[in-house]
């Protein structure tokens, strides 16, 4: 049984058709890649399959239930790292955010957190404030209180849209190895084909302004690049090229 299902889903805001019925599937540990235009749905569609839009037609399924609300089994990264934290706790007290809200008992705090902190790099650094670190770093931040909840599912909305390039890339190859190591399945918003393609065992293309010639769903590649993938060499493989070409025809002329 796939892990995540989008049956014929649909979704309508304020009267406009934001997405036209779409169906695909997620297997267990998938990294899927969602790209497309502004305002075609990519958030929107992020956000049903977390429970926190309800779908105007069709079902958004996790692990054969219908997804009816949030869940501590589906975790959600926001693109702005700055607001997602608090500014008056220490990295540490943003990481305990999660456990509290679990009920955790506090005695078993420190050791949950500290074993996030290392799985993303930030050990030495969980008794800073977020304003003493960088955006990369404040992003995994929120990466790793996501992870204190330990959670089936990870929702990342353009995570590292709002990064420069050289922060943008060590987080893109640390992430891949934290999912190969915890088996996370993903789900990630991009506006960048080649972030979708380099991190992606799928790519759910996504056309703005949908009609019943051209729907919602423009395109799903499945994306068989080596792992583990390399920044320079990855991207100079023809199949890589060739991947970023097909999907540059499905969103500029599809």
């Amino acid at each position: 049984m796939s892990i995540l299902e989008f049956d014929r889903v649909g979704i309508e805001l304020g009267g406009r058709e934001i997405l036209s019925p779409t169906s695909f599937h997620v297997e267990k540990g998938q990294f899927i890649s969602i790209i497309g235009p502004s305002g075609c749905g990519k958030t929107t569609l992020l956000r049903a399959s977390a429970g926190f839009v309800n779908a105007t037609g069709g079902e958004v399924r996790h692990n054969g239930r219908p997804i009816t609300g949030p869940s501590r089994e589906v975790a959600f990264v926001f693109q702005d790292y700055g607001r997602a934290l608090l500014p008056w706790r220490t990295v540490e007290g943003n990481v305990a955010l999660a456990l509290e809200a679990a009920g955790t008992p506090v005695s078993q705090h420190r050791d949950a957190i500290y074993e996030v902190l290392e799985t993303v790099g930030l050990a030495a650094h969980a008794k800073k404030f977020p304003g003493q670190l960088s955006g990369g770093m404040q992003q995994r931040v929120q990466i790793a209180r996501c992870l204190a909840q330990k959670p089936e599912l990870m929702m990342m909305d353009e995570p590292f849209g709002a990064l420069d390039a050289m922060t943008r890339e060590g987080l893109q190859d640390a992430l891949l190895e934290l999912v190969a190591k915890t088996r996370l399945t993903v789900l990630f918003v991009t506006h960048d084909l080649e972030e979708a393609i380099y991190l992606g065992d799928r790519v759910v293309a996504l056309r703005a302004n949908p009609t019943a010639q051209a729907p919602s769903l423009a395109a799903l590649i499945d994306v068989e690049l080596p792992k583990p993938r390399d920044q320079l060499a990855t991207k100079e493989e023809p199949e890589f090229l060739r991947l970023r070409r097909e999907l540059y025809q499905y969103l500029g002329h599809g």
